[in-house]
């Protein structure tokens, strides 16, 4: 009964997570399960550094990545392209956002949310894609300028 509740109280919120990482249903889907089979199996393991929802959230952002990893092919970027932060107008709404954050590449899209999305470092993206730090920077960079070019084009 408890595991239900547990269950009942996260999965909105760690399937639109894996949901985010994979853009695929069934792959979100079975990242979710998959992951909640790992939270009651390591329930035990929780030692109250974090919520819960974060330490869960850890749990499914793995499996997520798991899941499409070797799929991944992340693009060559010219270095010399200088980021610049994403001027999102307040006539898009957060469907049409979501609808082009799904509609980036693989590899940027999955940089990108968990860079601007979950708020991990690039470090930690590196060590989780096995990928290199630059790599990751690259990527979020070059999903900016895909996502302001789509954005413009809704415009």
């Amino acid at each position: 009964m408890a595991q239900r509740l547990l269950f009942e109280r996260y999965k909105r919120a760690m399937f639109s997570v894996a949901m985010r990482i994979l853009n695929d249903y069934d792959h979100a889907n079975d990242a979710l399960q998959d992951a909640f089979v790992e939270v009651f199996r390591h329930l035990d393991r929780f030692r109250f550094q974090s919520t819960l929802g974060v330490w869960i959230k850890t749990i499914v952002v793995r499996q997520a990545l798991r899941k499409r990893q070797l799929e991944w092919r992340f693009e060559t970027i010219d270095e010399t392209v200088h980021d610049q932060p994403i001027e999102v107008p307040d006539t898009i709404t957060g469907a049409v956002l979501d609808a082009a954050i799904r509609s980036l590449p693989d590899g940027a899209r999955a940089v990108f949310v968990l860079a601007e999305v979950e708020g991990y470092k690039h470090h930690e993206i590196a060590a989780m894609l096995n990928i290199s730090e630059g790599t990751s920077k690259s990527q979020v960079s070059y999903a900016r300028k895909l996502l302001r070019k789509k954005l413009a084009d809704l415009l």
